[in-house]
């Protein structure tokens, strides 16, 4: 038995998770600036005391969350805040580093290029100027039937494509849940996390509160007192603490929201699932949405992250009583996707491309993990 299953065994948190948690909140607060240099794993051993393939482990996980970058023969250097990493000037190179690339300009550095951009030139040919027909506005249904199918095999979401919305980002449907779900509501957000959804719902004119996170989820107290309508969470991996919600913390969301009990008032949960795809677990948790017996889970994805943050390109699943709901303000609104670019990510899902790259990205995070 290793020393991470005696720790689980006696309800310890493993040192290595310890060590990166550690870490990961000094990046955060600013401790490390973007682009800095790291201890190198033997010299983060001598000082921590721990042992070398702990440190190994610890700067695995910050690697896979995207708070450090590996330089090869150089060390870890702490990524920039756009994730796009311009090592200092002569850094493994000899050479100054080029003008960083405007945030969001680039994809990831794994990112199936080719691929893409021969499923581009495929749409070209089979819609010709059709690409540049206005979309419904849920969202082309090419697309929404794709993603139906994938989040039915994927995980374990059964769901018609008429309850899938498709917009540009995250924050875009969420101000549509603003309306969906009406101003007079109390929205309660973790804490800390993406600033950007206090923001927007602030924006929107709700009432939101900050529920503090422990380190399995949403703190229980914080849940149980809390008076909110609905409950936004990201239970896979929150930003910026990177902490994830355990079944058991899952179930208890689910219990405040009602499910389980007929008698109990039913509330709404946000559920933002960004970036599961990439879970290194053999048996990624099952998502709210799929959990939930009655129709007040609200699921949202965004391919901004899995493939490129210029790719604006997000979507939500609506159970089906807020589905039809939706239908009286949808009218108000275009997709603001482009059609061609709903068209060409909806054949790379269908062909199979975006699992076979989910696939690769997976196993390369577990190799690092287990070097």
């Amino acid at each position: 038995m290793n020393a991470a299953s005696k720790n689980a065994e006696n309800g310890r948190i493993p040192e290595y998770l310890t060590l990166y948690r550690r870490i990961a909140e000094e990046i955060s607060e600013g401790l490390y600036r973007p682009g800095e240099k790291l201890p190198s794993k033997r010299a983060a051993a001598a000082n921590t005391g721990l042992s070398l393939i702990t440190v190994e482990h610890a700067y695995a996980m910050l690697a896979d969350e995207g708070y450090i970058v590996s330089k090869e023969r150089s060390g870890y250097y702490v990524n920039t805040p756009d994730g796009r990493y311009n090592p200092p000037a002569g850094v493994g190179t000899g050479l100054p580093s080029p003008e960083p690339m405007r945030a969001g300009a680039l994809p990831r550095d794994d990112f199936p290029f080719t691929s893409w951009s021969r499923t581009a030139r495929q749409i070209l040919t089979r819609y010709g100027i059709g690409i540049f027909e206005k979309s419904p506005s849920r969202g082309n249904g090419e697309l929404r039937n794709a993603l139906s199918r994938f989040l039915g095999r994927s995980r374990g979401i059964i769901c018609s494509p008429d309850q899938i919305v498709i917009g540009s980002g995250s924050e875009y449907l969420y101000e549509r849940l603003i309306q969906l779900l009406g101003r007079n509501k109390t929205f309660a957000i973790e804490s800390p996390s993406y600033s950007k959804i206090a923001l927007i719902y602030g924006a929107g004119g709700v009432k939101t509160e900050l529920l503090p996170l422990g380190p399995d989820g949403i703190a229980s107290e914080a849940l149980e007192k809390t008076e909110a309508d609905v409950l936004h969470v990201t239970p896979y991996r929150s930003f910026p603490s990177g902490v994830t919600a355990t079944p058991a913390k899952r179930r208890e969301y689910l219990k405040w929201a009602g499910c389980g009990d007929a008698n109990a008032i039913s509330k709404y949960i946000i559920e933002d699932d960004v970036e599961s795809e990439f879970t290194l677990s053999k048996s990624p948790s099952r998502p709210l949405f799929a959990m939930t017996d009655r129709d007040n889970v609200i699921y949202m994805n965004t391919f901004s992250v899995t493939l490129s943050p210029a790719l604006r390109i997000s979507y939500m699943v609506l159970p089906g009583t807020e589905s039809a709901r939706y239908e009286s303000i949808s009218e108000l609104y275009s997709c603001p996707v482009p059609t061609f670019e709903q068209l060409v990510l909806a054949s790379f899902i269908e062909s199979g491309e975006f699992e076979r790259y989910i696939n690769r990205v997976r196993r390369a995070g577990k190799a690092r993990r287990s070097d």
